[in-house]
């Protein structure tokens, strides 16, 4: 995917320095000087620079087909949001949303869009090559998308009441046909969308288009493209041209406008029934977008010791600021880049940007704006406004506004002469040379506050400072801005604020930062880290302890420096803990429970994990909740892992595998507590015996002082015999539902009273003792019998809930038949890819969490399917929870995996490696019986190595279930 960027010229200049995006997946370009191409013909320049940038030698079709485009345009003049005209409303920085993780400090708007819009370009029809949107608006969506048509021209539409929609496209579609478009308004009178009403569904144009290869030539051609000379005519710019006004108009069963070629395109609207719409258009709007999507959440359960108090609608960012601020006085605020000491005096609805560092005295009234906007190599352009200016109209005209007041007021009330100062009164404001440029060591309190203040004190020296001094017009500012200035003073302003948020880290957004990013910023400040902050009253919680142990690492990694892989231990060792310690919470006291002939038999089917791996592992489950859906199954017949526990006279306890066909024979608690090493053959064992209250920390208050003690007050020892009819890195969770069997066994034979939902939390805890860390969803997929949804809360206590599905799209009909699972004879054990996915959710990594956050949604996607009945929906939800892991980890697909997928073509409609390891047994779909036999064939008789073969599977109806002989 490349992301194409229209911004203003001296950002698009250094858009790829100053943002760290390069080319080809970045391009940035403006419009030609003096040119109107409105925003279609903005959209052909893009795509005709974009191609000529980064085609590398392509055709411009073959480029186009080369990957798909996401168009943003945000090279306006932002007339009525000023601070931000320089760099593109795209670019404006957006401070970190306290109910969201993984945010960064230096984000911006563009950062916040993206996700988003990348997502539903993923998720457009085959046919779509491009899509275009705008960069002043912040679109978010329900996290499962409906159904995207296959035409030419899809919109993306939005339930709004007709006032809303007034002021916006508006799409038409018949009752009787919701999702075919019939035609298209701009701006439509509430009264003209109320009368249409009555035979057609309305949505808003949420101005997101997506475009096929067709649409895209149309779209040229109207812009003057010559296909043949791939230029456009006379090998100039695009011809102006307006992709709402025009294009829109042409599409539909009925479109308004006739225009044979756009007439011609397929088209279509899907309404987004979750869609939530904020706009960016004026300083106003900023505010506002910003304090709404700030309290999109106010469950104190999600926002921490915060609280759940609305955010008052006043932000700080990249600054700094001694005011002591008042909610009610001092509302309506945006401070960013800037020095605010606590000499001034602030008001209400104020945006202030690039104040430099000051000592001043200085009083701003309600509704006065500043920009300091750097000039050169050391001067600044001060630029006052107001709130609600528009920048728009003759200079000379009482109708034009400045400052919230009519713009000749300014002029008359400081005593100066609007042709002494140069400036026609027919003049547009945004043209006149209105904003002076002085040196910064030149800046006073005085002459700011004569700038701006509505009754200023007559002082003729300001005056003719002002007419005497260089001026620039907000048109001028944005072609002489220094933006490398800008960036570097933020860039100084952000880093001074890292020490004071992680002083206040407790309360603050730090630890839901994305901690890596953070991290590689203070690296570069130089600043000491602080002193560890422990459980004592003012220091952190539990988990906020366990990102900060990660962050210090990765501090001390990117200084290069010595002790990061402590830290990054510490931080795992201490997760393990909180975990464990809440099996400690529940000791347990072993009882002989069983006669002395008897066998308790513990046995285990395996589970096939079908969406939501991975959000069951910690830390993620305990921050955000696990959803998961997979099967409980039989192989060939029989629940694969079994368990043979009985009572011996012997003071001892034993420990034999059948399938690894070795034994261990334990008389005290330190060969019990040797299961730290997970690599020897019975660790699993010796953590589940210890679970079972054979070591002394996990008994509660009665202890032994010895294992031989223990054993004789117990009146004997145990045996315990394994089966693992699995190979071990298989995928479908063998280890852990070993364990969750043995702790089941041992507890029946112990006299534990233990049920489903300790054996889930006491694998989870034994997986951690382990220290190979690993999810809940293996054991939860056998303990609990055939197909379901397992879901849980956030939260230490980590418990099940679940919901069963219908067994129709397993049974007979399709298991083995059209659903096959295949043993590939490859294994590759996830431990290290665990720990590289845990390592980035302890960091907060955006990408990681985005992704995993995509499988949830997957999760509940295969739900729906399976509840529908719907093998096509099934389908493409294991198709995306393959495609989701493998973006997680590139090596869950390795390549002997995929030469054997290779191999069978196209007769795959679906299918994913089970498990997160990347090997082991894979779970295919077949397009129809006919596919699937043809399949079988060419494995069987052609298998990839020794090892490979088909295993029949069917669903488990019990589960893990106990008997005694």
């Amino acid at each position: 995917m490349q992301q194409l960027l229209s911004l203003p010229p001296r950002m698009a200049g250094e858009f790829a320095a100053l943002e760290g995006r390069a080319a080809p997946e970045w391009f940035a370009t403006c419009d030609p000087a003096g040119s109107k191409l409105g925003s279609g013909g903005g959209t052909a320049q893009v795509l005709a620079e974009g191609w000529r940038a980064t085609g590398a030698g392509m055709g411009f079709v073959e480029w186009l087909r080369a990957s798909r485009k996401l168009i943003l345009h945000a090279g306006g003049q932002s007339r009525r949001l000023p601070a931000y005209a320089a760099t593109g409303k795209l670019l404006l920085p957006v401070p970190v949303f306290r109910w969201a993780r993984g945010q960064r400090l230096d984000q911006s708007l563009l950062e916040v869009q993206l996700p988003e819009y990348q997502r539903v370009l993923a998720h457009a029809a085959g046919n779509a090559v491009a899509m275009v949107t705008s960069g002043d608006v912040l679109l978010r969506f329900g996290r499962e998308l409906p159904v995207f048509p296959e035409v030419d021209v899809l919109g993306l539409g939005m339930w709004v009441t007709p006032e809303r929609a007034r002021d916006f496209g508006v799409f038409f579609s018949r009752r009787e046909r919701p999702t075919e478009l019939s035609f298209f308004l701009q701006k439509p009178s509430p009264a003209r969308i109320r009368e249409l009403a009555a035979e057609y569904l309305y949505v808003v144009d949420t101005g997101m288009w997506l475009l096929s290869e067709r649409a895209v030539r149309v779209l040229m051609g109207k812009c003057g493209w010559e296909a043949e000379r791939e230029s456009f005519a006379g090998g100039g710019a695009a011809g102006g041209y307006e992709l709402y006004a025009q294009m829109g108009l042409a599409l539909g069963q009925s479109p308004t406008l006739v225009d044979a070629e756009v007439n011609g395109l397929t088209s279509a609207v899907v309404p987004l029934s979750a869609a939530e719409f904020y706009h960016f258009g004026t300083s106003r709007q900023l505010i506002e977008s910003i304090t709404a999507l700030q309290n999109l959440e106010l469950d104190e359960t999600k926002l921490g010791l915060m609280g759940a108090r609305r955010h008052p609608n006043q932000y700080l960012q990249n600054s700094h600021f001694s005011f002591p601020l008042r909610q009610e006085e001092n509302h309506t605020l945006w401070v960013e880049n800037s020095t605010v000491p606590r000499t001034w005096q602030l008001a209400s609805e104020h945006v202030l940007t690039g104040v430099p560092a000051n000592a001043w005295d200085l009083k701003l009234e309600a509704g006065v704006c500043l920009d300091f906007v750097p000039i050169g190599a050391g001067d600044v352009c001060v630029r006052c406004y107001g709130m609600n200016d528009l920048f728009s109209g003759a200079v000379g005209d009482a109708t034009t506004r400045w400052l919230d007041r009519p713009a000749p007021n300014w002029f008359f009330a400081r005593g100066i002469s609007r042709e002494a100062a140069g400036i026609e009164a027919r003049c547009d404001i945004q043209r006149a040379a209105l904003f002076p440029v002085l040196a910064e060591e030149e800046l006073e309190a005085r002459f700011v506050e004569w700038l701006f203040a509505a009754k200023p004190v007559k002082n003729e020296e300001f005056a003719r400072r002002w007419l005497a001094l260089p001026r620039l017009s907000a048109e001028q500012i944005g072609e002489r801005v220094n933006l490398r200035r800008v960036y570097e003073q933020r860039r100084k302003n952000r880093r001074a604020c890292l020490q004071p948020m992680w002083r206040n880290g407790r309360w603050s957004v730090f630890y839901k930062l994305d901690l890596e990013s953070t991290a590689r910023m203070w690296a570069e400040s130089g600043e000491e880290l602080p002193a560890e902050a422990g459980q004592s009253v003012g220091g952190l919680e539990l988990m906020q302890q366990v990102h900060d142990r990660m962050f210090r690492g990765a501090v001390l990694r990117h200084r290069g420096l010595t002790g990061a892989e402590a830290y990054e231990r510490g931080a795992f060792h201490l997760l393990h803990e909180l975990i464990v310690r809440e099996a400690q919470l529940s000791p347990a006291l072993p009882r002989r429970a069983a006669q002395e002939d008897q066998i308790v038999w513990g046995r285990s089917p395996v589970r096939l994990d079908l969406a939501g791996g991975w959000t069951d592992t910690p830390p993620y489950c305990l921050e955000y909740g696990g959803k998961v859906v997979n099967l409980a199954v039989d192989l060939n017949g029989q629940p694969p892992i079994q368990v043979f526990v009985k009572l011996i006279d012997r003071r001892e306890l034993v420990l034999r595998s059948i399938d690894l066909g070795c034994e261990e024979r334990i008389t005290t608690y330190a060969q019990v507590d040797s299961f730290g090493q997970p690599d020897t053959e019975f660790a699993l064992a010796k953590a589940a015996l210890a679970l079972a209250g054979f070591l002394p920390r996990f008994q509660g208050e009665v202890r032994f002082a010895t294992l031989a003690e223990q054993l004789r007050e117990f009146g004997g020892g145990i045996e315990v015999s394994m089966l693992s009819a699995v190979p071990k890195g298989s995928g479908l969770g063998t280890s852990s539902i070993l364990a969750a069997t043995l702790l089941a066994t041992l507890g029946d034979v112990c006299g534990l009273g233990w049920d489903r939902e300790v054996w889930f939390t006491r694998t989870l805890a034994l997986e951690q003792m382990l220290t190979t860390g690993g999810g809940w969803q293996d054991q939860a997929g056998a303990i609990f019998r055939g197909v379901k949804m397992i879901e849980t809360s956030p939260g230490l206590a980590q418990e099940p809930t679940l919901r069963w599905l219908p067994e129709h799209l397993f049974e007979s009909e399709h298991a083995n038949r059209t659903i096959l699972l295949y043993y590939t004879g490859i294994t590759r054990l996830a431990k290290n890819i665990l720990s590289e996915i845990v390592r980035g959710i302890f960091l907060n990594s955006p990408e990681h969490l985005r992704v995993i956050g995509e499988i949830a949604a997957n999760a509940d996607f295969a739900f729906n399917a399976i509840q529908r009945c719907e093998r096509a929906a099934l389908v493409e939800a294991v198709g995306n929870s393959w495609a989701l892991n493998q973006r997680l980890d590139a090596g869950t697909n390795p390549p002997a995996v995929q030469a054997i997928l290779q191999r069978l073509g196209d007769h795959v409609a679906a299918c994913k490696l089970l498990g997160a390891g990347g090997g082991g047994y894979l779970l295919l779909f077949a397009k129809d019986e006919v596919a699937a036999e043809r399949m079988r064939r060419e494995l069987t008789e052609h298998p990839p190595n020794a090892r490979a073969r088909f295993v029949q599977f069917s669903l488990s109806r019990t589960g893990l279930q106990l008997t005694r002989s």
